[in-house]
């Protein structure tokens, strides 16, 4: 672990709009379905700004970050870089700091606020000074009994309680174990202890109630239903409040939709949660009934004092303060500073200071909105915006300081790391997504005057407010362009489609190429490997300057189809058993929906091939040999398919638009089977305006080696951008290819950055674009073609990638290239078709297939140790799930059958078991597969 301090800037202001001053922020109405956040008129905002800067880089307005966003924070920043600090909790007397922590095996991290530095970190890690069991950790916590000689820390299956020492060192840990309920782990939150300290409340987020538990034993004592999913507790006298992020339980007859086996009531179309409660417990009084209170949407973080409970609705956009005479919500505060968009600015932290002023974290917006309180009754004023580091998720006052815990601190820009792919590979060692940091800001709140001023940094940071002013052209004829200027303006481009892919590095599959910004040493899946997107970058452009924001799959997949990653996935970040990927999670889906249900809303069609769906069903006896051997024979003599799978969403609106014949993620169906699908679907129907497609074979972890894989994945993505380019629909057609993360290559640049392809008539071509792209520029130029309102704060301000394309269409087709290496490498057993063999590889192109009569007679067990742990990875068939296995664990298994199981992992010294990995634990599914 390395741990810095550093002063930054207080005092510099980056002028970039007018600011705010006192003006009121009024909470805007909102729709359910297809939420309109921003004018109908809206031309390009304001990202542009950030021109060629590469993440991680500093220039005069700041560092640069993976989503469309700057920072240079207020106060003295403490960065930790082994990790995310998740919730965060300060000890009574007001020395020390406990900060969940996920990512690099670390689970909790006290700091010292006295000298401002770490002091003791705890988890699996062999850098950890204290060591436990697992280091899965809740969405809230932990918490300091009353007199600060415990600590609890919140895990799946109860509590680590830990012994404080003198010095705010942990001692020797014991575990305070909540029994399951069926398949409902206890999945602690919040707790709070009683005033004398012997009593131990805790919100018991997976089971849908609170518990009072005896401090001394862990025993429980008492327990209450809640609405769903607990998470904040707040004790006032006898009372305990309890902000339940799923709301109230449904009612006969309403539409509702899962979330972890509880029914919440959900949008019709959306699947959104529609309701958020505060339960209020008597705990003095064991008969009384739980009393309810609504407000917003996604409760989460909640603060007493003077009389008022104030609540964040991060998904709401809003606090609610509750007062707590009265047990009713008296105001709602907006926190929706820019005008332009009402959605994704995620409240998720609030305190007040000793002299009024209430100070709320907004996590998307990297900034602490502050205004002035008085009492309940009385309506809050606006003073403005402080910036933070990024995602700031907890703020609290520690005598005369302010502290803010900054959930993902400047990204992923912790030390770098190696991770090896096998044959045809060499290991690399570089930047990734898993290189979490976090970090605190402590500052003295500055003068009002002051906290104006900050407004237009903030403002600068996020890109917002270039073009706010920009009128509707309504009514008057425009020209059709590739990218209008003007949402709702006609675009030459008619068809959209989607690809999202799976895991992969710029350097990883592009850093062999020398027109780009590459480093060929990572190159593992360079141009012999995929062939197809190497042919596509130099016909249509390479760009290599372009950035996927999420760590992992459950949130690159949302910020593709939310344009966001929502707080519920973030906070979720060190477990990740109540939800992973959020298809089939209330919770998960914000208010103002999903692209395709704003294409809907545009009057555009949809139609959707695998993204985000989340159930399927294979025949039992289906293997990658037997989908293999049907796509030879689909591609060979133009028939349908044999084997029939069906795919399914729980989303309604997504559920009504997908091709149910063509499989979701499984890493055992390979891609050309799904591109023939596609196929047969393509040539009966054509395409809608937005079709969205998941290949997911470069993901690995299936049947062939990883090599093989990544090939089958590149010969789709040829393959169908031959079909559409020797379609009649080619004309008007654009092609996006991207990555869903980047988490299992490394970078030289940056972990996030990705390989993309931007493929149309319309496209510039044979360029080298080194412009400043996100996933939400691309999903915003999207947006632009079809005419789609943006969905929340980020894609309204994100500038489309107008210069991508051009007025002078090329209607070349693409025609795919052959694969180079086997496609069925590394398959225990052949297909029944025959191995592939490709014609210009040879009958091998990486040296041969390894079978389980190959494996080394001496470490025969070991190979079958590790084939047992690769079934439980969830990795494959109906069940599977992307990212479920630990990056580290399938990095040592591919290296192990590719070098015969006879050579170690690079830098040591003997061939493990799974459980013998050194630093292999990752909450599951935190990894990369």
């Amino acid at each position: 672990m390395h741990v810095t301090r550093q002063r930054v800037a207080k005092d510099r202001l980056r002028v970039f709009s007018r600011p705010i001053g006192r003006r009121r922020i009024r909470l805007l109405a909102a729709a359910t379905a297809a939420l309109v956040v921003a004018g109908g008129g809206i031309a390009y905002a304001t990202t542009d700004i950030f021109g060629t800067n590469q993440v991680g880089s500093t220039t005069k307005t700041g560092r640069q970050l993976a989503d469309d966003q700057i920072i240079e924070p207020i106060g003295d920043r403490l960065l930790v870089d082994d990790g995310k600090l998740l919730a965060s909790t300060v000890s009574p007397d007001g020395r020390f700091l406990a900060a969940l922590t996920t990512d690099r095996s670390i689970a909790l991290t006290i700091v010292d606020l006295k000298n401002y530095e770490v002091l003791q970190q705890a988890g699996t890690a062999s850098t950890a000074d204290v060591h436990i069991s697992d280091d899965n950790v809740g969405q809230e916590g932990p918490a300091y009994s009353p007199d600060g000689t415990t600590l609890w820390l919140p895990q799946m299956n109860g509590f680590t309680r830990f012994p404080v020492n003198a010095d705010g060192t942990l001692g020797t840990p014991t575990s305070i174990d909540i029994a399951a309920r069926g398949s409902k782990h206890a999945l602690p939150a919040q707790a709070v202890f009683s005033a004398d300290g012997t009593t131990v409340y805790a919100a018991v987020n997976g089971q849908n109630r609170v518990v009072a538990m005896d401090a001394a034993t862990g025993a429980i004592q008492r327990s209450w239903t809640v609405g769903t999913a607990p998470r904040g507790l707040a004790l006032v006298g006898d009372k305990l409040y309890v902000s339940n992020e799923g709301g109230r339980p449904a009612r006969p007859g309403e539409t509702t939709m899962n979330s972890y086996g509880t029914q919440v009531p959900a949008d019709p179309v959306t699947g959104a949660a529609t309701t958020g409660t505060v339960s209020v417990i008597n705990v003095a009084d064991p008969a009384a009934p739980v009393a309810s209170i609504e407000v917003g949407l996604h409760p989460t973080a909640m603060h007493a004092a003077r009389g008022a409970l104030f609540v964040t609705d991060t998904f709401g956009d809003q606090v609610s303060v509750i007062d707590t005479s009265k047990d009713k919500v008296v105001q709602t505060i907006a926190t929706q500073p820019w005008p332009q968009a009402s959605v994704g600015y995620a409240p998720d932290g609030v305190t007040l200071t000793e002299d009024g002023h209430l100070l709320v974290t907004l996590g998307r917006a990297n900034a602490v909105a502050v205004y002035r309180y008085k009492s309940p009754q009385e309506p809050v004023s606006y003073v403005g915006l402080l910036p933070t580091d990024y995602y700031p998720e907890e703020v609290t006052t520690v005598g005369d300081d302010v502290v803010v815990t900054n959930t993902r601190g400047i990204g992923e820009r912790g030390p770098t790391r190696t991770i090896d792919k096998g044959a045809g590979t060499t290991p690399a060692t570089g930047h990734n997504t898993h290189d979490s940091t976090g970090s605190l800001l402590r500052f003295k709140l500055p003068a009002d005057s002051v906290i104006r001023k900050y407004t237009a940094t903030v403002f600068a940071q996020n890109g917002w407010g270039k073009n706010d002013d920009v009128k509707d052209a309504h009514g008057d004829k425009q020209k059709a362009v590739p990218v209008p200027k003007r949402l709702g303006d006609p675009s030459t481009i008619k068809h959209v489609f989607l690809v999202v892919k799976e895991n992969r590095s710029y350097d990883q599959m592009f850093g062999d190429d020398p027109r780009g910004n590459g480093d060929p040493w990572l190159a593992q899946f360079g141009e012999k490997v995929t062939p197809n997107q190497h042919a596509l970058v130099r016909q249509f452009g390479l760009y290599d300057n372009t950035y996927d924001i999420g760590t992992n799959s459950a949130e690159g997949h949302n910020w593709l189809m939310q344009a966001d990653n929502p707080e519920y996935t973030e906070s979720s970040a060190g477990e990740y058993q109540r939800s992973y990927d959020t298809e089939d999670d209330a919770l998960g889906h914000q208010r103002s929906g999903f692209l395709w249900t704003g294409a809907q809303a545009a009057g555009k069609t949809a139609r959707n091939f695998g993204e985000f769906t989340q159930f399927e069903t294979v025949p039992a006896d289906a293997s990658w040999q037997k989908f293999y051997c049907d796509a030879r024979n689909m591609a060979a003599t133009g028939q349908d398919t044999t084997i029939k799978t069906d795919t399914e969403s729980p989303i309604p609106s997504l559920n009504d638009i997908t091709v149910h014949a063509y499989p979701k993620f499984d890493t055992n169906i390979p891609d050309i089977y799904r591109y023939e699908i596609w196929k047969r679907d393509f040539e009966a129907n054509g395409p809608a305006n937005l079709n969205m497609f998941w290949l997911s074979s470069d993901h690995t972890g299936g049947a062939p080696n990883a090599v093989a894989q990544v090939a089958d994945n590149d010969l789709a993505v040829g393959q169908i951008v031959d079909t559409i380019s020797h379609s009649k629909y080619w004309k008007d057609s654009a092609i996006f290819v991207i990555e869903d993360d980047t988490q299992d290559g490394v970078d030289h640049v940056d972990g996030a950055r990705g390989p993309v392809q931007i493929i149309s008539p319309w496209a510039q071509h044979g360029t080298v674009d080194s412009r400043y792209y996100t996933q939400i520029t691309m999903i915003r130029t999207i947006e632009q073609i079809l005419g789609i309102q943006p969905m929340n704060q980020k894609d309204s301000a994100a500038t489309p990638m107008a210069a991508t394309f051009t007025g002078k269409p090329d209607y070349t087709p693409f025609n795919a290239v052959p694969n180079q290496v086997s496609l069925t490498d590394g398959l225990a057993a052949p297909p029944a078709c025959g191995n592939d063999i490709p014609a210009a590889a040879g009958p091998s192109a990486l040296g041969g297939q390894t079978t389980a009569s190959t494996v080394p007679a001496g470490k025969r067990h070991i190979a079958e140790v590790w084939t047992a742990w690769q079934r439980k990875q969830q990795q494959t068939g109906p069940n599977a799930i992307p990212d479920y296995a630990s990056p580290v664990l399938m990095n040592h298994l591919t290296w192990y059958q590719v070098h015969n199981w006879a050579t170690p992992y690079p830098g040591e010294t003997k061939i493990f078991t799974p459980d013998e990995v050194p630093g292999g634990y990752l909450p599951a599914p935190e990894s990369d597969g």
